[in-house]
């Protein structure tokens, strides 16, 4: 009777936990909208607070959330596989190869050459190379959304440069998982080999329209296309991880396998369960990470942020040129945010154990300041822009 009575006061603990916790982020979702920056700074921001180290330590229940935040991490990949198809993929990297290639040298470089200054080695270069390289796609849409920018001719281009980005995370997590988790060279060439095998395989059924999972997936049944397509992400990824891949490619893939009228519904059915696990996914990495190595990666991520930035910018004036009056300015600040998938590589090197010290600490910092910086330069060069969507 007594262990009942326990169990039942654990279960109400973490229920008030969870509720309190929601609570919390739905009302700092809200102050973002209506201060005009990404929620994404604000969630990680209230992990710092309330996590290890910080001002108040609420001591979360750190099984639920990691498996929470993982969750997070593979809708996030799921939705964005589901925006594009295989001939939309493949058009945009023949469109935008030479822009596509200059984003990669220019804006991996400076968080690569970070990594080695500050003495983290290979996998502190890699990690922070991916960090300060990939652009944050809901950010974009979202300040797109906003501002009204959807139909803009910056748009498609600003776009076709994420779609790029995503690409080149397909080899590249499986490259990062195998060296944080320290294995060899070979082992690294396998996976690395066999994500690039898959993504073949994947554009190629595709293309030619051989798709299983639209076979059994109804789009009138919401329900049972929600289990369905979720399932198959979970189970995919689950696979993935057996076999040395990278889960998150193997969530892109399913949603890259996903078209027509069944990637509609499921982008629908989805998208509430991708922003509440997505907000536990950046809470937990606050949490995760100690708010007193801040201090000592300030400069750093600053000085990384500003240069990271510019950056951009000059992508942006190549990939959208210069007819259009303040187009590429706006493709600049559009593509200057970082956030989700910035996080994501991080958080695959902090469940490895394989953070050098402090890295965490400057992948936040680092975040926070150019998921508010994005925005806040997207209005400040968008005054006078046309208002199309």
């Amino acid at each position: 009777m007594d262990q009942l009575a326990a169990a039942s006061a654990t279960l109400a603990g973490q229920f008030v936990e969870l509720g309190l916790t929601l609570l919390a982020l739905g009302l700092l979702a809200r102050l973002a909208s209506r201060i005009g920056v990404s929620s994404v700074p604000m969630f990680l921001l209230a992990g710092l607070f309330f996590g290890r180290g910080g001002a108040f330590d609420l001591g979360f229940s750190d099984p639920f959330l990691r498996m929470s935040s993982e969750i997070g991490a593979l809708l996030l990949l799921l939705l964005l596989g589901l925006e594009y198809s295989a001939d939309e993929l493949l058009d945009t990297v023949r469109s935008q190869r030479v822009a596509g290639l200059l984003d990669l040298v220019l804006n991996a470089a400076p968080g690569a050459i970070a990594g080695w200054l500050l003495g983290w080695g290979l996998v502190g270069a890699m990690t922070l190379g991916g960090i300060t390289y990939i652009s944050s796609s809901g950010i974009v849409a979202q300040v797109m959304r906003d501002l009204g920018w959807r139909r803009n001719p910056e748009s498609g281009r600003v776009v076709g440069l994420l779609v790029v980005e995503d690409l080149v995370m397909a080899p590249y997590l499986p490259a990062l998982t195998a060296v944080a988790s320290g294995a060899g060279v070979v082992a690294g060439l396998i996976s690395v080999g066999t994500a690039i095998a898959v993504v073949a395989v994947v554009l190629v059924l595709a293309l030619r329209r051989q798709n299983i999972l639209n076979r059994l997936i109804d789009p009138d049944q919401p329900l049972s296309l929600l289990l369905l397509v979720l399932g198959a992400t979970l189970a995919a990824a689950g696979l993935a991880t057996y076999a040395g891949v990278s889960s998150a490619v193997a969530a892109f893939l399913v949603g890259l396998l996903l078209s027509g009228q069944v990637a509609e519904q499921a982008r629908v059915s989805l998208s509430p369960l991708r922003d509440l696990f997505a907000a536990l996914f950046f809470l937990f990495f606050g949490l995760a990470t100690d708010p007193g190595q801040i201090p000592a990666v300030l400069v750093p991520a600053l000085a990384l942020a500003a240069v990271t930035i510019g950056t951009k910018f000059l992508v942006a004036r190549l990939a959208v040129g210069t007819e259009e009056p303040g187009a590429w300015q706006r493709a600049g600040a559009l593509l200057s945010a970082r956030g989700e998938f910035s996080i994501v590589v991080a958080g695959i090197v902090t469940v490895s154990g394989a953070v050098p010290f402090g890295l965490d600490a400057l992948a936040a910092t680092y975040v926070m300041l150019t998921a508010v910086a994005g925005p806040v330069l997207a209005r400040l060069v968008g005054r006078g822009a046309p208002v199309t969507a």
